[in-house]
């Protein structure tokens, strides 16, 4: 069946590598994750569309993997494809460029500190709070990644998406439907790039400042630690963090998976955490923030497979 499936994707424009029976807990910043029917890393926005293609006619179901940075992958067997960007890491300066600002071409699988990390080498500004921020360039557009007040949305020029047909559209900031932890795109778009305009300045200013977002984050957030990221969405005028910490939940365990001492709003996996502690953790905690202040706090992390 494998040599059949790949022989399907090999038949029609297809760039890249497919896997199968792909243990996820490989591809997830939480190491949770049971293995995929089918894993496919298309090296263009034609091999994109490519697996597309084999998504409608063979009927399977699927999903952009990205860094799996804010997922929580079941135990089990995940059924369908899982489409990683990881190779669409292109960056370079468009034709907007001039003395006072830089338009940089990111695509999808560009990390986010590797973008960041090179606005700080050449003076670039208005990344630097997104420091330590996991993940990559197509994930923290989908999320309207933020930090400290700053938002990608704050630096998007253009996104180019790709629709569930293959078609690819480019969307300007205007036409962007930006909000919290959303860019609110179509349903079942797939980022392909983003054009992110920074300002100029000195880089050893922009250095200075970067680092010094990472240092704040380093005292606040296990940074270290093997976790998705925040949870829980905050509540709109207030942090799921401190409530979670009012409901006496910080340092809570549940198997391998314990609510951080440093951060409320963070699981962390021990060591031989699974999805179904994470999840059994996530209910008790949703239980006592609710049973506490009556507040009904909403996942952030995106949960593939549950169980």
């Amino acid at each position: 069946m494998d040599k059949e499936l790949k022989e399907i994707f090999d038949s029609g424009a297809f760039e890249g590598r497919i896997t199968f029976d792909e243990p996820l807990s490989a591809h997830t910043s939480l190491r949770i994750g049971g293995p995929v029917d089918i894993m496919a890393f298309p090296e263009d926005p034609l091999s994109v569309k490519r697996v597309l293609e084999v998504v409608e006619k063979e009927g399977f179901p699927f999903f952009v993997l990205g860094a799996g940075t804010n997922l929580l992958v079941a135990d089990g067997r995940i059924e369908g494809i899982a489409l990683s960007l990881e190779a669409l890491r292109s960056i370079e300066p468009t034709r907007e460029s001039n003395d006072r600002h830089a338009v940089l071409f990111a695509g999808s699988g560009v990390p986010l500190a590797m973008l960041v990390n090179l606005a700080r080498k050449n003076g670039y500004t208005g990344l630097e709070a997104l420091t330590g921020i996991p993940g990559t360039v197509g994930g923290a557009v989908l999320m309207n990644a933020g930090s400290f007040g700053s938002e990608m949305k704050d630096l998007i020029v253009s996104v180019a998406v790709m629709n569930g047909q293959g078609e690819i559209e480019i969307l300007d900031k205007e036409s962007m439907n930006f909000s919290y932890r959303s860019a609110n795109l179509p349903a079942g778009s797939i980022v392909l790039s983003a054009n992110i305009k920074l300002g100029k300045d000195n880089p050893d200013e922009v250095d200075r400042r970067t680092k010094e977002f990472l240092r704040r984050k380093k005292t606040t957030q296990p940074l270290g630690e093997m976790s998705a990221g925040c949870v829980f969405k905050n509540p709109e005028g207030d942090s799921a963090g401190r409530l979670i910490e009012d409901a006496r939940c910080k340092g809570m365990r549940i198997g391998d998976v314990e609510v951080s001492p440093l951060h409320a709003n963070y699981f962390i996996n021990k060591g031989g955490a699974t999805c179904s502690h994470f999840l059994e953790l996530m209910d008790v905690v949703r239980a006592r923030v609710k049973e506490g202040c009556g507040i009904d706090l909403e996942p952030e992390v995106k949960i593939v497979g549950r169980n």
